[in-house]
């Protein structure tokens, strides 16, 4: 599927969100195996991927790029904090906007370009009508702070960890539709720090072996991995500071409309060493599906079924399913003929 975004649509209110075919097609089904459990599910991130999937591009862009990047600007208006950068991250922020400039550019060429006359450099975004000339390097020639600036323009949340004495630190980020977390919380924590809520795999050693991967990753060699959680209507900021806008969704599930307000929510996740810094650039690219779309698929319908059938009750409730679990594994439950 080649990008043709759609006008904008919202991920509050009203949640006029919708995927047209061709986004439930490359949609990043998360589960290999009918049964789920946490493991360092993390592998090389080669580019170019199968033509017209998520994987195709280090960043992906698609169809809801106009609505995300309008749902970034209501976010940021309401709590300017989700984007931050700690002084010592300014090289890395420049980094950051480095590799997105150029891999925008030469992956969607129709709708971005950069020109470069030494450190003079020209950036412009068609989608979003910005043409910008600024000296690279230096913050005061950017209409915006780094980060901001560059956050602005791409989908997902976007966090860059500060590698020193052999662990990774969340010093700078973007962050405006997580999954239950705080930036503001979580920022100049450790990995450790960061993962701390997580049950189950700090006992299985996955996260200790995760942090020796990811502190040897080399220039060029960047990895992914799929992480996921249910949400409640297409709502893309589920955040702790938002949670009085959200947290009553999950009481909102009935028998009869699980398949419509359930949505599958996937995170693609990049990591990319940085050249100059040597930070870590994080991407979280999320997506969303309902219900009633996913199961459009048999095996992903069948497998969904067995997968939330079999969750540990520790994940359940950890990824806050408990009040609606139920209804979903009955709903899924008539399109697995094995049941």
């Amino acid at each position: 599927m080649r990008m043709a975004p759609k006008p904008i649509q919202s991920f509050r209110d009203d949640f006029t969100y919708s995927n047209s075919p061709g986004a439930v097609a490359r949609f990043p089904f998360p589960f290999p195996e009918d049964e789920y459990m946490y493991s360092v599910n993390i592998e090389p991130h080669v580019t170019p991927g199968p033509e017209g999937s998520v994987y195709e591009h280090l960043l992906d862009i698609d169809e809801h790029y106009l609505s995300e990047m309008h749902e970034r600007d209501l976010v940021l208006k309401e709590n300017p904090k989700r984007c931050l950068a700690m002084p010592h991250m300014d090289l890395a922020c420049w980094d950051m906007i480095d590799r997105v400039m150029h891999c925008f550019a030469e992956d969607y060429p129709e709708h971005f370009n950069l020109t470069k006359e030494g450190d003079l450099w020209t950036w412009e975004n068609k989608l979003l009508n910005i043409k910008d000339s600024f000296t690279f390097g230096d913050s005061s020639t950017l209409p915006l702070p780094p980060m901001e600036y560059i956050g602005r323009q791409v989908q997902g949340d976007f966090a860059i960890l500060d590698q020193r004495d052999g662990d990774l630190f969340l010093d700078a980020g973007i962050v405006t539709c997580p999954a239950d977390w705080s930036l503001a919380f979580d920022a100049g924590m450790s990995f450790a720090e960061w993962h701390g809520p997580v049950p189950m795999a700090h006992e299985m050693g996955i996260f200790d072996r995760a942090l020796k991967y990811l502190c040897a990753i080399p220039l060029g060699r960047p990895v992914r991995r799929l992480n996921w959680t249910l949400t409640v209507n297409a709502r893309m900021d589920t955040s702790p500071e938002t949670y009085p806008s959200w947290g009553s969704d999950r009481m909102s599930v009935t028998p009869e409309n699980v398949g419509e307000k359930v949505h599958l929510r996937v995170e693609l996740q990049v990591l990319d060493r940085m050249a100059r810094s040597n930070a870590l650039m994080f991407s979280i690219r999320t997506y969303l599906i309902s219900l009633e779309d996913l199961v459009t698929n048999p095996e992903w319908a069948k497998r969904m079924h067995r997968v939330m059938k079999g969750l540990p009750e520790e994940l359940i409730d950890y990824k806050g399913l408990t009040r609606f679990h139920p209804l979903v594994v009955e709903w899924l439950s008539k399109y697995d003929p094995a049941n």
